[in-house]
Parts: C-alpha cells; structure tokens; sequence
C-alpha cells in the first residue's frame, strides 16, 4: 500500500457532522477552549444518539446547568461523574471510551492535558470502535486557549454578542490533522444555531 494510499485510508475516517457543515473525525480526542467551550460541547452532544458522560472535577463551583440545555436535548441524557482526584479525570475518560458504551465522553478539564495521555486517550477511543461503529468521541475542555498537543482537532469559541440582535460568538477551527485552520460566525436562531464562514483562523 502506498503512502497516499495510507492518507486516503486515514482521511477517510468517519465524522460526527454537527451544526449541519462541521465535521469531527470519530474515534478520536478533541480539545475545546474559549470561555462558551461548554455550549460548543452541548451542541456536538445534540448531534449524537444515546447517553453522554460528562466528567468534571467534584471540586469545580463552575458546573454545568442541565435545564439551560433543554432547548438542546433531554438533559436526561447526561451521566456526570465527578472524581475527587485530578489524575482520576482522564483515566475516567480513557476507561469509558475503551468500554465504547457511550458515543461521547466530555471530560471538563482544569488544565491541557500531556502528549502522553492524549494518545492513551486515541488508543482507548479506537480499541471502544469495536464496540461502536466508527468509536467514541472524546472532547477535551480546557480553558484559556487550550492546548494540549496531539488532539485530532483543536477548537476555540468565545462569545461574541452585540447590543441587539440575536446572541452571537466566534468559533475558530485552530487546529486539524486533515483539514484548514478556519473561523465561523455562530448565531442562535431561536432554538436553532447558524453558521456563517469568516475566513481562516489564526493560530
């Protein structure tokens, strides 16, 4: 097999669509940033079937309201689990996505996490897509403007709300393995959400 062979088959790896264009490639650990990172993982959480796991740290005052998600989907939907340890997070994130019982894991994160246990998480979600047709995903929410290296895909949203008109924020694609760095206009239309392109992102 050739080497363009081999970045067709991985190219070719299915995707979660969200926000009707966007595309997130399963069986792979995310990362989220900007301060409506928790909207941006609600809204991918909609676009899939079955339960979710959120992890948060049983520490954290700043927790997730699940009535404000009604609009979005039936909060009842969410499996919290709040470990009392900080290594305790991500060996919980990596444990559910290799059991492939969910296809999405949220872990809401104090900090990026390393290289190291980024790709343990990659090897969890892939060993899950024998259980799950195209594996778990897993997003990584992390603050200020992220960066934990190895993630498939890195994406930034903060808002951006006018006076008057409809709430607003900026969603930036700032990192992808197969595809181009990349900004949105993101608009709520009632329950609805829109996306508009406003051209590359900067990194």
């Amino acid at each position: 097999m050739s080497a363009l062979d081999l970045g067709q088959k991985s190219r070719a790896r299915p995707e979660l669509r969200f926000l009707d264009t966007l595309g997130l490639p399963l069986g792979r650990a995310h990362e989220i940033c900007g301060n409506a990172r928790r909207l941006l993982a609600a809204l991918i959480a909609a676009a899939v079937e079955g339960p979710v796991f959120w992890i948060a740290p049983s520490w954290s005052t700043d927790r997730l309201n699940p009535e404000a998600l009604v609009p979005l989907f039936d909060p009842g939907r969410l499996i919290f689990v709040e470990p009392k340890r900080a290594e305790d997070l991500l060996w919980c994130l990596e444990e559910v996505l290799r059991s492939g019982a969910v296809p999405l894991a949220v872990a809401d994160l104090p900090e990026p996490p390393g290289l190291t246990p980024v790709r343990r998480l990659h090897l969890a979600a892939e060993t899950g897509a024998g259980e799950a047709p195209g594996g778990p995903l897993a997003l990584l929410l992390t603050p200020g403007e992220g960066g934990a290296p190895g993630v498939e895909t890195r994406w930034q949203i903060s808002s951006a709300h006018r006076a008057s008109g409809p709430p607003c924020w900026a969603l930036h694609r700032l990192r992808a393995r197969h595809a181009k760095e990349q900004s949105w206009r993101l608009r709520a239309e009632g329950k609805r959400f829109a996306t508009a392109p406003t051209g590359a992102a900067a990194a």
